[in-house]
């Protein structure tokens, strides 16, 4: 039996013997009697085992060093008034395997820079248990919203031959030494994909609606708390869509995923809630039940150029049109101002990208990001840009060569009314949902500049 199954059962299984295999979080013995709290990974609690020195396998038990594996046979008993709702009074005990004494992770606090270095083992913690609980969560919660809307879920390519923006920030992908790639593996330059969106539209046009869900890559070289090299976007594409309808689309998505973690992982929602984002809980609720507000740019800067007018400072008090907003002005807005998450839309044409919708004054584009209270921006996304001879100007306006996406930009030509999409970064998502305050935190093994460990 597992731990999770004794938790749901141990009122049905009172006075009756369990059988349980599991590894030593702590362990305390005396002369004549020793407890040992085990967890098998399957909870988030633990279940503490009673042993007197008459047990079945005293000897080699008492032996059992922290991270030890055991397997139990005991009584269960309830233990009202104690932290735990039962116990287990064992009847037999084997150690099955024996850890090293100087095993790094002992029952002293550990800070987050010391776990990520060893990110092997630092997933038998509660911490990292409880946010890789959730990030599971999360992660079939936004397959099983996608699947029951009707998206078709599309595996688009990890190795492509453009950036998709044109940031320049992409990892060359090379069997050779230098930079020939005429006559490298594909005979072309190819990178490390930074976006499946370019895909998605091709096959948003076959089917209508559809997501990818996958690894993407980065090569900007930056230490800062929500950058790394390697994380997963969530990108969905419906053909025949708005900007109003791809709105619609990520608020319903983001209130789908805060429910499902709500009904299915409340236990560890409600750790991270004690120990990482005091008022997480409140903060996910007020998400999922509120009633998302809509903001035009060039109203944000209205509002931030008359705060500041107002006496308000802000790091960067240089607020103008085209101002790409910082995470204090976005904050300002959704917490101060809205007090409410706000999609922010119709941002200047110079500082989105090429392939977004090109507004009927010629200054802005049909692009939304979603701000939250807490962190700012969540969510990016925009109307594409249907029109091929104004797309090709686009291209050129930012120095990108036409030639290179001329499979992308003859969509256009092929029956292309409209489209819309987003990506959320899933990585970011996982931050906001468990108040981890590190992206390095919320993937496994986590790739940043001058780290590459296991």
């Amino acid at each position: 039996m597992d731990i999770k199954e004794l938790y749901a059962k141990h009122q049905k299984l009172v006075g009756k013997q369990v059988e349980l295999i599991a590894r030593v979080r702590n362990h305390r013995q005396g002369k004549s009697i020793g407890f040992l709290v085990l967890n098998d990974g399957t909870s988030i609690n633990d279940v503490q085992v009673v042993y007197k020195a008459d047990v079945a396998g005293f000897s080699k038990i008492s032996e059992a060093r922290v991270a030890a594996i055991v397997a139990v046979t005991g009584t269960v008993v309830l233990t009202p008034g104690k932290p735990q709702p039962f116990e287990l009074q064992a009847t037999k005990c084997e150690l099955l395997a024996q850890c090293v004494e100087d095993y790094p992770l002992q029952k002293k606090e550990h800070s987050p820079e010391f776990l990520r270095e060893i990110a092997h083992l630092r997933a038998r913690t509660k911490t990292f248990q409880a946010i890789f609980k959730i990030r599971s969560a999360a992660s079939f919660a936004i397959h099983q919203f996608f699947n029951s809307n009707d998206f078709l879920y599309v595996q688009t390519p990890i190795i492509t031959e453009n950036d998709a923006e044109g940031a320049g920030e992409a990892f060359i992908v090379t069997t050779r030494t230098d930079a020939n790639y005429a006559e490298d593996f594909f005979g072309k330059k190819a990178a490390l994909s930074v976006s499946g969106q370019l895909n998605a539209e091709a096959y948003a046009q076959a089917f209508k609606k559809v997501y990818t869900f996958g690894p993407t890559f980065r090569a900007e070289n930056s230490y800062t708390s929500r950058h790394a090299s390697e994380f997963w976007m969530i990108e969905p594409e419906v053909a025949f869509s708005d900007l109003k309808d791809n709105i619609e689309l990520i608020e319903a998505m983001l209130k789908a995923v805060i429910r499902y973690l709500f009904e299915n992982v409340s236990e560890e929602l409600e750790f991270c809630d004690k120990n990482l984002e005091p008022g997480l809980i409140e903060k996910l609720e007020k998400v999922r039940d509120a009633k998302f507000v809509v903001t035009e740019y060039a109203q944000v800067i209205e509002i931030l150029q008359t705060a500041i007018a107002n006496g308000h400072v802000f790091e960067d008090n240089n607020v103008y049109f085209g101002l790409d907003l910082g995470t204090e002005h976005e904050r300002y807005l959704c917490e101060v101002v809205n007090k409410a998450p706000t999609f922010v839309i119709n941002y200047p044409k110079e500082i989105k990208a090429f392939y977004m919708k090109l507004n009927a004054d010629q200054k802005t584009v049909a692009a939304v990001d979603l701000l939250v209270p807490g962190i700012g921006e969540l969510v990016g996304g925009s109307q594409r840009e249907d029109d091929y001879d104004k797309l090709i100007a686009r291209c050129h306006e930012m120095k990108i060569d036409p030639k290179e996406l001329g499979w992308y930009n003859d969509l256009r030509k092929f029956g292309y009314y409209k489209s819309a999409g987003f990506g959320l970064g899933f990585e970011r998502l996982i931050m906001y949902v468990t108040g981890a305050q590190n992206i390095r935190d919320v993937i496994a093994f986590p790739r940043t500049p001058k780290n590459l460990l296991f």
